[in-house]
């Protein structure tokens, strides 16, 4: 039904879509644990905070398990590529994830003041150590990273740990843990009152114009600092999977040029910026429930612009450009990305229906009364 250039696509456009379900749903997750110490100051405020995503938080991260498994699948050189080169990086991203179903569990088996802040800790640990590392990773995407493949298109990683940390990648993973606290803010706005939501409704007002700031800076240093690789010779589109047949040059028209050649690309800027800014000036107000939808599409905005920046790569060589990989030279087999479509379109609308169920049964607000009323229920 589909050839393989056809498939390729499909799966790009798909994989960015569970990336984005990641950021929208994960961001707000990770916001409300890195807002935890500085929004809830009793142990009761602390359990709203908790609470107000204690019954969905583990349905959230499953959409990452999704990407990592999709990578695998769809494009195995790029996950050999990630998982190996960028090993300590992955392991740290897991360690920190492991504090979050290790601080719901077990903050609330005991109730002496001293466990449970160092469980609230551990939560806010969890929610703020994986954005600046996405982040993070996200800015050295757009770097490149330094790989190459030898005669058996094994991949061999360069770098090391210290050097991800450039100037501009740790940029981006500040932008990103402002931009995952301003998401959480927006969303504890909807679920919470008295005296949190107070503070959340201030936390919004300077996190949303920090996230401005900083997305304005970051773009402004792609545009006018960094260059663009550019393909001059590819093999056709529909050709077998080799990362090998292609040229490419370190240094191209540019970004702005690549975004200019394709103007429809523009909207994805335009929705990312203009999505928070709107959320951030409804979130300053009562348009609550508005505020968190608009800071979702800007959410979703901006991974677009990054991947339409990046099109069709998927990882850009530093070490040697010839070897960057997209996605028509990084995919599994046209048999592979045809069954795994069919599966995917059976079972992920299946995924999102419930999941629109869920919350709409769990939607409503977190109150002190509620969590002393369901003591034995709630976290």
């Amino acid at each position: 039904m589909f050839d393989y250039e056809a498939i390729r696509l499909i799966w790009w456009v798909f994989i960015g879509v569970v990336a984005i379900a990641f950021a929208v749903t994960e961001g707000f997750d990770f916001g409300v644990g890195s807002l935890l110490p500085f929004v809830a100051k009793t142990d009761i405020e602390r359990r709203v905070v908790i609470n107000t995503v204690g019954a969905t938080w583990e349905g959230n991260q499953v959409w990452l398990i999704l990407l990592g498994g999709a990578i695998f699948a769809i494009w195995p050189a790029v996950y050999a590529t990630l998982f190996s080169g960028l090993y300590v990086a992955m392991l740290l991203v897991l360690l920190a994830l492991f504090f979050r179903p290790a601080g719901f569990d077990y903050r609330g088996k005991l109730a002496n003041p001293q466990w449970r802040n160092a469980w609230d800790w551990a939560l806010f640990l969890g929610g703020t150590l994986p954005p600046v590392l996405f982040g993070v990773l996200a800015g050295n995407l757009v770097l490149g990273l330094p790989f190459h493949f030898d005669e058996d298109l094994r991949p061999i990683y360069d770098g090391s740990f210290w050097a991800l940390l450039s100037p501009f990648a740790l940029l981006c993973g500040v932008v990103s843990l402002v931009g995952t606290s301003f998401h959480g803010a927006l969303f504890l706005k909807c679920r919470t009152e008295g005296v949190i939501y107070d503070r959340v409704t201030l936390a919004v007002n300077w996190l949303g114009l920090l996230l401005l700031v900083g997305l304005v800076v970051t773009v402004a240093w792609v545009l006018l600092g960094l260059e663009r690789p550019e393909i001059t010779q590819m093999p056709a589109h529909d050709a077998p999977s080799n990362p090998l047949h292609k040229l490419v040059i370190a240094a191209g028209h540019g970004w702005i040029a690549h975004f200019l050649d394709h103007s429809w690309m523009l909207a994805a800027p335009v929705l990312g910026f203009a999505g928070l800014l709107l959320a951030w000036v409804l979130g300053k107000g009562q348009a609550k429930l508005l505020a968190f939808s608009f800071s979702s599409l800007g959410i979703a905005g901006i991974l677009l612009t990054l991947g339409f920046g990046l099109f069709p790569f998927l990882l850009i060589s530093t070490t040697n450009p010839n070897v960057s990989l997209t996605l028509w030279d990084a995919t599994s087999s046209h048999t592979t990305l045809l069954l795994a479509f069919w599966i995917t379109l059976v079972f992920l609308p299946i995924v999102l229906l419930y999941t629109r169920w869920v919350y709409k049964v769990l939607w409503g607000n977190i109150s002190e009364a509620s969590v002393l009323k369901d003591t034995h229920t709630l976290y």
